[in-house]
């Protein structure tokens, strides 16, 4: 009977030992989901003004804590280590890599005193820009050839006919 005993005590201690290891790791087991959901929005309450930047084709929209820039019938805006890109100022916004964006926008990035050198220039509201815009020469990104081209040009400012 006594061998019993030590049997059943055998028993119990390896069924103790077995359900701490199991207990232990499903306590150590995680699941880590890493879902990128992109900047946050940017918020609009009106469609915007904004500025040009003289001697350039970068529009800018002032009186927001963010860099928001027009260029070319895009939206840009860098955030952090990242550029993004819509179609309209109110998204959805892409990533675009900092390869792809076009040399006039980081130029004006770059240059930090922008909004302050510009702020008292003629603003342009939101239903004139895409009339504005395509006054300037209208460059375009070739995916296949991985370079800005050039589509020929509109009348310029100093155009009068």
């Amino acid at each position: 009977m006594e061998t019993n005993g030590y049997r059943l005590f055998g028993l119990a201690a390896l069924l103790g030992v077995f359900f701490i290891a199991c207990t232990a790791q499903e306590a150590s087991a995680g699941v880590n989901i890493n879902i990128n959901l992109g900047p946050p929005p940017i918020v609009f309450h009106a469609p915007p003004e904004v500025i040009m930047i003289p001697d350039s084709p970068v529009y800018f929209v002032p009186d927001l804590d963010i860099d928001v820039f027009f260029y070319n019938g895009y939206w840009w805006s860098p955030r952090g280590r990242h550029w993004y890109c819509a179609r309209t100022y109110n998204g959805p916004w892409m990533i675009v890599e900092r390869r792809h964006v076009p040399p006039p926008l980081s130029r004006i990035y770059h240059h930090s005193n922008y909004r302050i050198i510009y702020e008292r220039e003629h603003r342009i509201p939101y239903g004139q820009l895409k009339k504005e815009w395509r006054r300037h020469g209208r460059i375009e990104w070739n995916e296949g050839r991985g370079e800005w081209h050039e589509h020929g040009h509109g009348r310029g400012h100093g155009d009068r006919n």
